[in-house]
């Protein structure tokens, strides 16, 4: 049995359904991304009657809404919404909306003598021989005195040609456009792969696409709450278009879910900068517990996982939960008190975080302890530091991760989060790991591997200073500037015959440095630079950074777990050298780890 219907529309149909919100388009409200060239080419299909692909659809449920009205079985555009959009520009006129949230005009010209479709500019505007705008001539009261009017001011032999052109330009409107629509019934998995199957470019659609789509679809509170995901992003990272939200949504302005995030206008963090992709995540986590975005889709359209039927009443409850999640998500308080709790385990700087899944976590799980109410702030604070670094050095949420998800949010609800952690620690933060598989794992090149990021923050977290600085800290360069210096120099080893990346470039001969120390070093051997710094030692005289004290030295060696025979180490003794200090790196991170 066919899992999909075909149909063939006119565009002007289809412009109908989409104003009338037959066809939900979720995305409106979202950045327009294809630049202006992109509208003219699709106009230009559409004249010259080429295909313009099929737009997809899937079959929303009749889901009752919070106002009392049905969904009425509306479609779902879950592919086609950037040509849905440039179609509304081009041939309605209606403004879109930019990168900045701002509202702008696309305006395409047509020039009937060459039947040429151009990007408007000024110079086209003032040439009576195009038609400037498309949209106002397509618009306008009767094309016949629009096209008359095109006659009356140019002066051609051929009229018969340019009527031509301006008919076949106002029969746009009827150009055919493909509509799959999808069954109801589908699981997202299939419509995924269906998706897949036709794309003629094979693009994998997001299962959080599809969530949004969803959320979308479900009438006004649907609506709000995809907009309140979305203006969170972007807030996120752009506090400066608020205003323009503000002014260009009137209706999510009074809403009152505008001022929910209206906090987000003077935020200037952005240690934490989730997509609407992680919000999706975050409230499946904790709300649903389904680590799975097909999962928490097919409980928003009232799938009852046990009998696999369909539940009107379960789609209902499944909204009001998310808006009460996605609210606590954008909580002020809840989002600064996670992002300081973050901060204060050493991850200052997004530069430090090398896995968005495990502070995705972090964050359901810090919002799932407070709604529990059986911890205190301090505690709280404590497991969600310690889980989150615990994941990054085990990669718990790298691989499966939507299956590692859904079973530690549900083993925490079981026996809660003090166990679970406790239990995880036994099993996998074991004397072999610190080491044996700590030190092992250390064996990179890899400036972004999490156990070096990992080492950086525990550097923070104890107030480090950098390799030889004696006040300027770890946190100072990650936060500012500063340089990641080879212990061993580069340039020196590759002089004396190692000359592969993969051994020079190791985190183990890596340290973050003051750039003026790094530059004096430059290319010099151990001894020799070290010579340097013990000769300041004795007769108090600067040459390389500002120590001059022995026991300040052997400080910053521990600080940077730095092995004391540094002074002796030679292209000979190099490998000896990176196993010392994978050692001493694993047991620095093990100590600020307990001390978390």
């Amino acid at each position: 049995m066919a899992k999909y219907t075909v149909q063939q529309q006119p565009v002007e149909t289809l412009l109908t359904w989409v104003k009338s919100g037959q066809v939900a388009i979720p995305e409106m409200q979202r950045p327009f991304v294809w630049d202006s060239t992109k509208v003219r080419d699709l106009l230009d299909s559409l004249y010259k009657g080429f295909p313009v692909g099929y737009l997809i659809t899937w079959q929303s449920a009749d889901v009752g809404l919070k106002d009392g009205s049905k969904s009425s079985y509306r479609q779902i555009l879950i592919d086609g919404q950037q040509r849905i959009t440039a179609m509304t520009a081009a041939l309605l006129g209606q403004p879109v909306v930019d990168k900045s949230y701002k509202l702008k005009r696309i305006k395409i010209a047509f020039n009937p003598l060459t039947e040429e479709f151009a990007t408007q500019t000024p110079v086209i505007e003032r040439d009576v021989e195009w038609i400037s705008d498309v949209a106002l001539f397509l618009n306008a009261t009767s094309t016949f005195g629009a096209t008359k009017k095109y006659l009356e001011a140019n002066d051609v032999l051929d009229q018969t040609r340019i009527e031509d052109s301006l008919n076949r330009l106002s029969a746009v409107r009827n150009a055919q456009v493909g509509i799959i629509t999808l069954d109801e019934d589908l699981d997202i998995e299939t419509v995924t792969e269906i998706f897949i199957r036709i794309n003629s470019k094979g693009v994998a659609l997001s299962s959080a696409d599809f969530a949004m789509s969803k959320i979308a679809s479900h009438g006004l509170l649907g609506s709000n709450l995809r907009k309140l995901i979305d203006y969170f992003c972007h807030l996120a990272v752009a506090p400066h278009v608020y205003n323009d939200i503000a002014e260009n949504d009137d209706a999510f302005a009074l809403s009152g879910y505008m001022e929910k995030i209206a906090w987000l206008r003077n935020d200037s963090s952005d240690l934490y900068d989730p997509t609407y992709t992680d919000v999706i995540r975050v409230a499946g986590i904790k709300e649903f517990k389904r680590g799975r975005l097909a999962a928490l889709v097919s409980v928003l359209s009232g799938r009852d996982f046990e009998t696999r039927t369909f539940d009107e009443e379960i789609a209902v409850e499944s909204f009001a939960r998310l808006e009460k999640v996605l609210l606590e998500i954008v909580n002020q308080y809840s989002f600064q008190q996670f992002t300081m709790t973050i901060k204060s385990a050493g991850f200052i700087a997004p530069r430090l975080i090398s896995s968005k899944n495990a502070l995705n976590f972090a964050y359901a799980l810090y919002l799932q302890l407070r709604s529990d109410n059986e911890l205190n702030e301090g505690e709280i604070k404590r497991i969600v530091r310690k889980w989150f670094v615990m994941s990054l050095l085990t990669g718990r949420y790298t691989g499966s991760f939507e299956t590692a998800f859904e079973a530690d949010i549900r083993r925490v609800g079981e026996i809660g989060a003090p166990a679970v952690l406790d239990n995880i620690e036994r099993s996998s933060l074991s004397d072999t790991f610190w080491q044996v598989a700590l030190p092992m794992d250390m064996e990179s090149s890899s400036v972004r591997s999490p156990y070096f990021l990992v080492f950086l923050a525990a550097q923070v977290h104890s107030n480090a200073r950098g390799f030889l600085s004696k006040n300027i800290t770890v946190g100072n360069m990650v936060e500012e500037v500063g340089d990641i210096h080879h212990l061993v120099p580069k340039n020196y080893l590759v002089k004396n015959g190692i000359s592969n990346r993969g051994d020079y470039n190791q985190i183990a001969n890596y340290a973050l440095t003051e750039t003026p120390i790094n530059i004096a070093i430059k290319d010099r051997a151990p001894g020799d630079y070290m010579g340097s710094v013990d000769s300041q030692i004795v007769d108090g005289k600067l040459r390389l950074g500002e120590i001059t004290d022995a026991v300040e030295l052997a400080a910053n060696f521990t600080a940077n777990a730095v092995p004391d025979f540094i002074r002796t180490v030679t292209t000979e003794s190099y490998q000896e050298f990176l196993t010392s200090r994978r050692t001493l790196m694993a047991a620095y991170v093990r100590r600020y780890y307990d001390g978390l």
